[in-house]
């Protein structure tokens, strides 16, 4: 017989126990539903619902309950259908029908909203640190090469030179973001709706608060409806972490693009990629490739958890068991991501003779050319039509800017000085961008300082 199987004449169908059971899954909850409940128990004693000494053989019965579970030893059931009724059962088998007792003023719905908050917060608090060990890698890596120059691209198409370190630093301020978001959404985890009961609350004298403040909650969910079917803290977990992936995603494209032969930037180590059966000369970047696909499952569990939602009626349905699932893969998913990735970044060779060859032998001073003939007078209107004649003729010719004599340049302007040579040089045309955010050395050392400050600013322990 269930624990809930009073009010029925007939056994629940195999196949219906077998499709509406969820200990599969939300077993990787067992120690939050243990905590939940170890929380509750002590406020039914304070509160004087159960007597003092069940609620502490209640207490001593989940403790030996829940280090079964942690040494594999507990047997769990398919019959109980979740992790609750499981560790209910398991908790009566110890210590008799006294542990019946502690469901007294809870139901699974206020128990598993609980336990999906208490693994979301521990979830986002571990994402927040493995986000900022890829910063740390990325930071570290524009620091060793903070003079290196590479070609900056807009449609995949050279545009202008900028530092490599100005590339890293891009990705450290993406992903600083995703730490703010991160840092944020605890806000609204950290909320206990345990009291909240099926949906109504409990005629039981509870005190909710002191329930929160066990848990280490900032507060209660003030709506009982809203208490149990509120999984707007997994959506955003799901929507931050598919932001995540992004990011990933957008620095994996560039990093297998980079350490191909036609480009030449990087070299990831062999650590971090793999070989071919059949080709022996191949390292494929396979990190980072399955990375950038694993992305698409991040977007699916947001989209599927966001379906699952839209059409719910208060309060609580069986729908939400839907809840887990995707948030479990979602953060699995991310945790081995981020580690992966902070050792590829920090392992990962810059290739920086490959990276000046390419600037040089390319138009990407084009903008400097046209700036320097404004600064000589003409109108930028005026020297955008003069700068693409000389590029039109120079790629005709086969010639670069700076394979040009003094005299050629004036065949085009008169105002052109042998200061145009300087002018022209990736050094110069980096160290010209020295505005606030620019790719100057100077621009990107302060942003490489104030990233730092940021990562030592963000508290990861604030619950």
């Amino acid at each position: 017989m269930k624990l809930w199987g009073g009010r029925f004449t007939k056994p629940t169908n195999e196949l219906v126990d077998e499709y509406t059971s969820s200990i599969r899954f939300d077993q990787k909850l067992a120690k939050y539903d243990v905590k939940g409940s170890l929380a509750h128990v002590a406020m039914l004693k304070k509160c004087d619902i159960i007597p003092a000494e069940d609620a502490e053989q209640i207490t001593e019965g989940l403790k030996k309950v829940l280090s079964k579970i942690e040494a594999g030893e507990a047997e769990l059931s398919e019959a109980d259908e979740d992790i609750h009724m499981n560790v209910e059962r398991l908790l009566i088998e110890e210590i008799g029908p006294v542990g019946g007792k502690l469901h007294t003023g809870r139901s699974r719905n206020d128990q598993v909203a609980l336990d999906m908050r208490l693994y979301a917060r521990e979830a986002v608090s571990e994402l927040i640190v493995l986000v900022k060990s890829v910063q740390q890698a990325l930071i570290g890596q524009a620091k060793a090469n903070i003079d290196v120059i590479m070609p900056g691209y807009t449609h995949l198409q050279r545009a202008q030179p900028v530092l490599f370190a100005h590339h890293m630093m891009a990705y450290v301020f993406m992903f600083q973001r995703d730490v703010e978001r991160l840092e944020d959404s605890l806000k609204r985890v950290n909320k206990s709706p345990l009291g909240a009961g099926a949906l109504a609350g409990t005629t039981f004298p509870i005190d909710r608060a002191f329930v929160a403040e066990q848990l280490d909650f900032d507060g209660i969910c003030e709506n009982s409806l809203d208490a149990v079917s509120d999984r707007d803290f997994v959506v955003e977990f799901l929507s931050n972490g598919s932001l995540i992936g992004t990011h990933l995603s957008r620095l994996c494209e560039e990093l297998v693009q980079w350490s191909s032969a036609e480009f030449n930037f990087v070299e990831l180590d062999d650590s971090y990629t793999t070989g071919s059966s059949m080709m022996p000369q191949k390292k494929n970047p396979d990190v980072a490739e399955l990375v950038r696909g694993k992305t698409g499952r991040l977007y699916g569990n947001l989209i599927g958890m966001l379906t699952t939602l839209k059409g719910l009626p208060l309060a609580y349905n069986k729908d939400m068991q839907e809840d887990k699932e995707g948030m479990f893969d979602s953060h699995e998913t991310l945790k081995g991501a981020l580690q992966l990735f902070a050792g590829m970044i920090a392992s990962m060779e810059v290739n920086k003779e490959s990276m000046y060859k390419a600037v040089s032998n390319d138009y990407s001073n084009a903008t400097d050319l046209a700036d320097y003939l404004v600064n000589k007078g003409l109108t930028f209107r005026e020297s955008h039509a003069v700068v693409g004649q000389v590029v039109l003729n120079c790629i005709q010719s086969s010639k670069y800017l700076l394979d040009l004599s003094l005299a050629e340049f004036k065949q085009y302007s008169d105002v052109v000085e042998e200061d145009i040579f300087e002018a022209l040089k990736p050094e110069t045309v980096v160290n010209a961008r020295a505005a606030a955010g620019g790719t100057a050395k100077n621009s990107v050392l302060d942003q490489i300082e104030k990233a730092e400050q940021l990562l030592e600013s963000s508290d990861v322990n604030k619950v």
